[in-house]
């Protein structure tokens, strides 16, 4: 099947490998916020058949990349 990537890349401070696990649970925080928009998001991805990840390393930043089917049905006007 077809895919389609998106990928979102943030040169700041890389998330702590402890945390990384966590990070799309519901309201697990790390720097404030309120801890729901990755299990958000990870919800949307699923929904779609798809997924969302992240790698965060130091000295390279973090990256979350969602990936979904495309789908070959034609839309209607």
């Amino acid at each position: 099947k077809e895919k389609i990537k998106l990928t979102v890349h943030n040169t700041g401070k890389a998330i702590p490998k402890e945390d990384l696990p966590h990070l799309f649970e519901r309201f697990y925080r790390t720097d404030g916020g309120y801890g729901l928009g990755l299990a958000i998001a990870q919800t949307i991805a699923k929904n779609h058949h798809g997924k969302i990840t992240v790698v965060s390393a130091e000295n390279s930043g973090t990256s979350f990349t969602v990936t979904l089917p495309v789908s070959k049905e034609k839309e209607s006007a």
